[in-house]
């Protein structure tokens, strides 16, 4: 993966804030900015593989990308947080997808098909999930703000299992648990998936790792 010659267009930025209807302007310009720091954590991705996190600067993934180091801490506060800026909305996503489950399917069920946004990151781009995986496993930094954001993804998963149980009280254990569970399962299935390079079925080992717990008080 290199990251020779990757420049980000910040031209959209500009035209779509100036095009449209007032009303319009905030929800373009929204789109564009994320548009923009998708391109950077590309570029960010690419330089840090290719010469290691802790050797590459803010201000080389800046260069690399053909903006100041301004501009790029503009978009991302932190290198942490240009490499890892994919996963932020993945807890969301993951317990939206279980509250459309259907309501009279098992729970642990439910848990494990609204796991498959998380699987299409890996299913989509093999090769840039396992590259972002080796990096982050090669870097201290990198392996605490991801704990930090899976933890984000338990306390809203957990949320999304207590509704579903009619159990917002705060008493029953079980929300907890079987969201911490599942994300447990497919941390394992994805561990797994790494060790083997990328050679094995993503889908399976997260079936296999599911079926081992399949807990009573899912049901």
């Amino acid at each position: 993966m290199s990251s020779a010659n990757h420049y980000v267009n910040f031209d959209l930025e500009d035209r779509l804030w100036y095009d449209g209807r007032m009303v319009e302007k905030t929800r373009l310009r929204s789109v564009a900015r994320e548009a923009i720091r998708a391109d950077l954590a590309k570029v960010a991705l690419a330089v840090f593989t290719e010469r290691g996190f802790d050797n590459v600067s803010a201000a080389d993934v800046a260069e690399a990308a053909g903006v100041s180091r301004s501009t790029f801490l503009r978009y991302f506060a932190t290198k942490e947080e240009a490499v890892l800026s994919s996963l932020d909305p993945l807890g969301d996503t993951v317990a939206a997808a279980l509250t459309a489950r259907p309501a009279g399917e098992d729970l642990w069920t439910a848990l494990r098909r609204c796991l498959e946004p998380l699987i299409d990151q890996y299913r989509d781009e093999p090769a840039v999930a396992l590259s972002l995986a080796k990096l982050v496993d090669q870097s201290s930094s990198l392996t605490s703000a991801r704990l930090d954001k899976q933890a984000r993804w338990r306390r809203v998963l957990a949320g999304a299992v207590a509704d579903r149980l009619e159990a917002r009280d705060g008493t029953d254990p079980r929300p907890a648990l079987l969201a911490g569970a599942a994300l447990t399962a497919f941390e394992v299935a994805t561990a797994r998936w790494i060790s083997s390079d990328g050679t094995a079925v993503l889908p399976d080992l997260v079936d296999e790792a599911f079926a081992y717990l399949t807990p009573a008080g899912a049901r």
